[in-house]
């Protein structure tokens, strides 16, 4: 069994700044790519940044330059620093883990962005 527990959602205004946080418990060996992903209502999850396991980053282009992932290999943890939030980041945002081939989701965490 593997658990995913994220937290730092919240209302923000335009303009402001979250950090999510996600920790993995449980029988982990070695995970692999870790990711943010996000679903606003009434749209399909998307994918918001991946990290590999060395550091290396993807991100989605309405996100370049304002978001930051980051991964605590030692804790099993990965982090979502948003910056400059706009309106349009609102949804629910999940992590997801990759450990051999099997992948594992958290179960969410809600994301407002209004004044």
């Amino acid at each position: 069994q593997v658990q995913l527990v994220e937290s730092g959602g919240g209302l923000v205004q335009p303009g402001g700044t979250l950090r999510l946080s996600c920790t993995a418990s449980g029988d982990i060996s070695l995970i692999n790519t870790m990711a943010w992903y996000r679903q606003a209502p009434g749209k399909q999850r998307e994918l918001v940044a991946t990290i590999t396991r060395g550091g290396g980053t993807i991100y989605a282009d309405s996100v370049k330059g304002r978001f930051t992932i980051s991964r605590d290999n030692a804790k099993n943890t990965v982090y979502l620093q948003m910056n400059s939030l706009k309106s349009e980041d609102t949804a629910v945002y999940y992590c997801k883990i990759k450990i051999g081939l099997t992948d594992y989701w958290g179960q969410g965490t809600q994301v407002t962005v209004s004044s």
